[in-house]
């Protein structure tokens, strides 16, 4: 019998792409894969920003929790271990070494997200906090054409690299 990740690009396949497909978390993910699970209102996964808190404040991915790095260690039992976790930081590296600081605690499914903040906001990712209220997001954000193909893209080559 066929594992659900084979049914459903199956049925993908036969319908042209119009359902999501179940996220087989990586250890780097990218802003589009965040924000396709969450405009397909995928349960189960927590946003982790390990930031200072001031830099949290001042701008956070929409739902983020601010965890930052010197006091992930003691609040990483606020984390639901069955839940895919997103990190990001002010850079990779830092979120990388969270992500394995989380995972050799015990945590399965962890990712980071590459590019972080900066990522997000390029493809019109939605923030909250005091600088991001009130700034528009950028022109390109609105090219629905630009951000499909995008995302096709970033499809394509995650379905290559599973292939590999």
């Amino acid at each position: 019998m066929a594992n659900l990740h084979d049914i459903v690009e199956g049925v993908q396949d036969a319908l042209g792409n119009l359902t999501p497909t179940p996220v087989i978390l990586q250890e780097e993910s990218t802003a589009h894969d965040l924000k396709k699970r969450l405009e397909w209102a995928e349960p189960a996964l927590s946003i982790i920003d390990i930031r200072d808190r001031e830099a949290f404040n001042q701008g956070r991915i929409t739902g983020a929790m601010s965890m930052p790095m010197e006091q992930l260690d003691e609040m990483k039992s606020t984390l639901q271990p069955e839940h895919d976790i997103y990190i990001y930081a002010e850079s990779d590296e830092r979120a990388h070494e969270a992500a394995e600081m989380l995972r050799a605690a015990g945590f399965k499914a962890v990712t980071h997200i590459m590019g972080g903040l900066d990522a997000w906001h390029e493809i019109g990712g939605p923030t909250e906090g005091i600088q991001e209220d009130g700034i528009p997001p950028e022109a390109n954000a609105y090219n629905v054409v630009s951000r499909l193909k995008t995302e096709h893209d970033v499809q394509e080559a995650g379905k290559a690299q599973q292939a590999n």
